[in-house]
């Protein structure tokens, strides 16, 4: 029997960069709770972004923010992975060296910019709905953050690969999405998330079900024996699920949720 349903929600639940999901998941979800379902929405977004999303049933359920790093429940926090300050410092540096992206750095509270792209700050704060201050200087807030990201539309294919070479031995480095590359310890992903989750509330991964739709819900998915790719996903997370599910625009997850669990 399932006990534990997680979902990606950027391009798995909803339009990627939108809060345009459908409101049919609010009752999803309440059904899931009467049956002792429990439901966690993981993203590389903030939490307050994801809040925002599942504001109606919010208390009912648990975030896996910012890839991992950053799990709340009922407004409290439950865990935060905070990335080393000298590798956190290199990683800036390396990143301000490359053309046409912009940086984030976020603590589990905000995020932090030096630019003030236009298009990028209407994303953050009209699209996700994201809590985003504004910085002359962000070397100094790499003592205590939890994630650093680039913004770099065009551009996320061309720049992983050479990431991943220089800091994939030390960190997570994540396609997040079309634009985005982000970069938590080792120790910070989805599906480590995932596996305290299970420990905490006494959960198998057998008993565990996970939707995703791009590389960084790899380790999401593996965690979860009933594990889906919606039909739009990258081809390497379509390798690694177990099933697919209609894609984010045919409401997948929730018919899938509804089919598999929600029938009887």
């Amino acid at each position: 029997m399932i006990k534990l349903i997680a979902s990606d929600i950027d391009g798995t639940l909803l339009e990627e960069g939108t809060d345009k999901i459908n409101p049919g998941i609010y009752e999803v979800i309440r059904q899931l709770k009467k049956k002792g379902i429990l439901f966690a929405a993981a993203s590389g977004r903030q939490y307050a972004s994801m809040r925002c999303v599942f504001e109606p049933v919010a208390d009912d359920m648990i975030f896996i923010a910012e890839n991992g790093s950053n799990v709340m429940c009922r407004g409290r926090n439950m865990s935060c992975d905070y990335m080393e300050q000298e590798v956190a410092e290199e990683l800036l540096q390396y990143l301000r060296a490359l053309k046409g992206c912009d940086i984030i750095v976020s603590t589990p509270e905000t995020m932090y910019l030096e630019t003030r792209t236009p298009e990028l700050c209407r994303k953050l704060e009209e699209d996700y709905h994201n809590e985003v201050s504004y910085t002359e200087d962000l070397l100094p807030l790499c003592r205590k953050t939890n994630k650093m990201a680039i913004y770099c539309p065009g551009m996320v294919e061309k720049y992983s690969g050479q990431l991943q070479e220089r800091f994939g031995d030390r960190l997570n480095v994540m396609i997040s999405g079309s634009v985005w590359i982000d970069f938590m310890n080792k120790t910070a992903d989805k599906g480590r998330a995932m596996e305290s989750i299970q420990k905490t509330m006494k959960i198998s991964r057998e008993e565990t079900m996970a939707f995703g739709d791009n590389c960084n819900d790899v380790g999401m998915l593996l965690q979860a024996e009933e594990s889906y790719a919606v039909e739009n996903a990258h081809p390497d997370l379509i390798r690694v699920a177990k099933h697919t599910a209609p894609a984010y625009y045919e409401d997948g997850v929730i018919k899938t949720i509804r089919e598999v669990c929600l029938s009887d």
